[in-house]
């Protein structure tokens, strides 16, 4: 029976995401470390994290992949009037924390009936890698109140979406209408939506073959690219 990659996490090395598993679709490595070298270098080659409390660090790189490619976002007309009627104020990287802890929590995420696997050690890694400017925040206002968000990373030309959350109907759409506006304006080619759901197709995310992700990855992860500050109000879609 094949069994993952054990990684050591002093020194993580991880294996040609080929070797991973088919069943559990994707399943790559154990062990390691959350540490941010260890995640970019991850991330780069089209690896993950995800895992829940009580279990090893799992690594996985699904085949086939969710992406979605900024060009082709799909906004629905009930999307459009929403996105047109200002009754939503939308930041970047103004509450990093909140919207990654309302993401873990069960209620209102559209992708995942729970959010167990985002730990406390998850928490505190995504915030060490937003600190350093790799890991952003979308933040959707109703008034004061934070009512829906995303986050994810940012390297070269790719944005790696983790996660999203709503307290109010179509606050995850638009603050992910509001990040596509806002990469396209700074030339990002692709987002990583990790594995399709109905919600994310609904949008236009579609799957490719694991191969064709890592050689986009490879085309788009440039670390020349010199995007523009995040921390800036986003621009209407």
């Amino acid at each position: 029976m094949d069994i993952p990659v054990w990684l050591n996490p002093n020194n993580c090395q991880f294996p040609d995401s080929n070797l991973a598993l088919q069943e559990p679709n994707g399943l790559l490595a154990v062990g390691g470390s959350l540490d941010p070298g260890t995640l970019l270098n991850a991330y780069r080659q089209g690896i993950f994290p995800w895992y829940s409390d009580g279990q090893p660090l799992l690594w996985w790189s699904p085949d086939p992949r969710a992406v979605l490619f900024p060009d082709q976002l799909r906004i629905s007309r009930s999307l459009r009037r929403t996105l047109n009627n200002n009754r939503f104020n939308v930041t970047i990287d103004q509450a990093f924390d909140a919207v990654i802890r309302a993401c873990a929590t069960p209620r209102g995420s559209p992708e995942t009936e729970n959010g167990t696997w985002i730990t406390n050690a998850m928490i505190a890694a995504y915030n060490q890698l937003h600190k350093l400017g790799h890991a952003h925040s979308v933040e959707v206002w109703s008034a004061n109140e934070l009512v829906g968000g995303l986050y994810g990373l940012a390297i070269g030309r790719v944005f790696f979406g983790e996660s999203m959350f709503h307290r109010q109907r179509d606050a995850s759409k638009v603050g992910l209408a509001h990040l596509v506006s806002h990469l396209i304006t700074q030339d990002f080619r692709l987002i990583d939506c990790q594995q399709a759901t109905p919600h994310l197709e609904s949008l236009g995310a579609t799957t490719i073959p694991r191969h064709r992700f890592n050689i986009l990855l490879q085309r788009y992860c440039d670390t020349n690219h010199a995007s523009q500050t995040w921390q800036t109000m986003a621009s209407s879609p």
